[in-house]
Formats: structure tokens, C-alpha cells, sequence
């Protein structure tokens, strides 16, 4: 059953947490995409019961039920995570994140040594200084406007979501549209939310993914598996290349065919590789 929650922060702000329960789960905190809700992913549930894993997550600041925090960056996902791990009594857990999320997810592996024992990045973003790689290239048009303008500042970017917001267009393929269409369809339920709240959290986001990320990839030193479709076009497979030849223990799984949803096929698997690494 899932259980939501509210943790007061201690500046006045409220952070908004979801708990699929189980004491006897080993806890995976999934860390959503950009725009979505927190709600952890109703698609990975049924292998979550299978392998016994316990589901936790939370709204981003700006998002649903958690108060926003203009200025944030991707290393405060760590301090929201360890929030709401310490909420619930967890000492130890593993990290899960698709899109936007896989840089949320390797915060926590970088700044919560000790506690994290795995993690997982789904078509995630590499830094913005990432020595060596062209960061923009390969992306579709819209997506590299909607960040230039959030690298030019919060203004920039607030008004290029009013002006342009609506126009973005990801080019999924085809292998997206279907999982879209079929086990993934769950998706608009968190991206619907997420787009009726107001552009606040995205335009959080953005600003967080193009300024300095307040840790380094290479102090990552749990186990890191990345799962990368060569058909992204949202966040180019050059990315998790990248970040394999950065982060020290990395499993590196790219799969030609996919784009940026239809690689979440894999996640079921990652799930057995976090299972497996629980004891690390």
C-alpha cells in the first residue's frame, strides 16, 4: 500500500514523500524525470514484490507537495533523500533514477557514502563541465533552446517556458511512442501533475542540470549501472558513456534500438542488479 507523507523542513518548507512499505524490503529510492511528480513507477511494482524491494521517493521542491527551492541544486537531492530515509528509520538503501533523475540519484551515491548501496541512472545527464564531451550534441533542437536558456539565468528561462514551454518536442521514436503507449503509459500520470503545478520546478531543474552540480561523479564509489538507449535524443547516450569512464566501479548497458523511455525496458533487470548488490 502506497503511504504519502509530509516532512517539515527545518526553513518552513514542506517536503512531499511516498513509502510502498515493507520492513523486510531492502528500500530503492526512485528519483523522478523532469517534469514529473515523485510518485514512485507503478510499471517496476510487480518485479519490486518479486524481488522484495520497498519503493520510496519524493516530490522534487517545485513539484506536487514539496514546497519549492529556487537555487537548488542536484547534490541537495542527497540532504532530501537522507531527510526522508532518517524519517523512516532507514539506514541503508539504493538509488534509482530515469532522465533528469539519474544525476539526483548519483548525488546520493557521491555525497551518502555508507549508506547507498547501489545506483542506478537511466538516461541520465552527465555535468555540465564534463571534460571531453559536447554536451548539447545530439540533442533535439527545443531541448538544447530550453537549456541555453536556463545556462543565461532564472529569467531567461522563466521566459522561454512562457514563450516556448508548450512547443517542446522530445522526437521520441518509434520504440518510445509504444512503450508509451503500452507498460509506460503510467508516465502521463506523473507528467500531468507535474505541468498543471506551473513551470517552477522544471525551471529549477534545468538551471540545476546546466550549473555546477555540487559533487563529482568520480566520488561515486558504490556500484553504478547506467542503462542507455543510442536512439536518445532527450539526453544523448554520449552522456552515460561519459560518466563510464568517470564513475570507478560502473557497469555500463547500452541498447541500440532504444530512445528515452523505451530504455526503461531494462529497468527490471537493473532491479535484480540493485537486489544483488544489497549487502555493499
Amino acid at each position: 500500500m502506497l503511504v504519502e507523507l509530509d516532512l517539515d523542513l527545518s526553513d518552513g518548507r514542506v517536503l512531499h514523500a511516498y513509502d510502498t512499505g515493507g520492513d523486510d524490503r531492502l528500500p530503492v529510492f526512485w528519483h523522478h524525470g523532469t517534469p514529473n511528480v515523485g510518485a514512485p513507477p507503478v510499471p517496476l511494482f510487480a518485479a519490486a514484490d518479486r524481488l522484495g524491494l520497498r519503493w520510496i521517493s519524493y516530490d522534487r521542491p517545485g513539484y506536487g507537495g514539496s514546497t519549492r527551492s529556487p537555487g537548488r541544486d542536484v547534490a541537495s537531492a542527497a540532504r532530501h533523500t537522507a531527510l526522508v530515509a532518517d524519517a523512516l528509520g532507514l539506514r541503508r538503501f539504493a538509488v534509482l533514477g530515469h532522465s533528469g533523475g539519474g544525476p539526483h540519484a548519483l548525488a546520493c551515491g557521491a555525497l551518502l557514502p555508507g549508506r547507498v548501496t547501489a545506483v542506478v541512472s537511466v538516461a541520465g545527464l552527465a555535468p555540465p563541465d564534463a571534460d571531453g564531451l559536447d554536451w548539447f550534441a545530439g540533442m533535439t533542437p527545443s531541448g538544447v533552446a530550453s537549456l541555453r536558456a536556463a545556462e543565461r539565468g532564472r529569467a531567461a528561462k522563466e521566459r522561454h517556458e512562457a514563450e516556448f514551454g508548450a512547443a517542446y518536442d522530445p522526437e521520441f521514436t518509434a520504440a518510445d511512442e509504444a512503450a508509451l503507449a503500452g507498460p509506460w503509459v503510467w508516465l502521463g500520470s506523473v507528467v500531468g501533475p507535474a505541468v498543471a503545478g506551473g513551470p517552477g520546478g522544471l525551471v529549477d531543474d534545468d538551471i540545476a542540470y546546466v550549473s555546477p552540480w555540487g559533487f563529482d561523479p568520480v566520488s561515486v564509489t558504490a556500484p553504478v549501472l547506467l542503462l542507455h538507449g543510442d536512439r536518445d535524443r532527450v539526453v544523448p547516450a554520449a552522456h552515460s558513456r561519459w560518466l563510464a569512464t568517470r564513475c570507478p566501479a560502473t557497469t555500463l548497458r547500452l541498447t541500440p534500438d532504444d530512445g528515452h523511455i523505451s530504455v526503461l525496458g531494462g529497468a527490471q533487470e537493473a532491479l535484480e542488479w540493485l537486489r544483488d548488490r544489497a549487502g555493499g
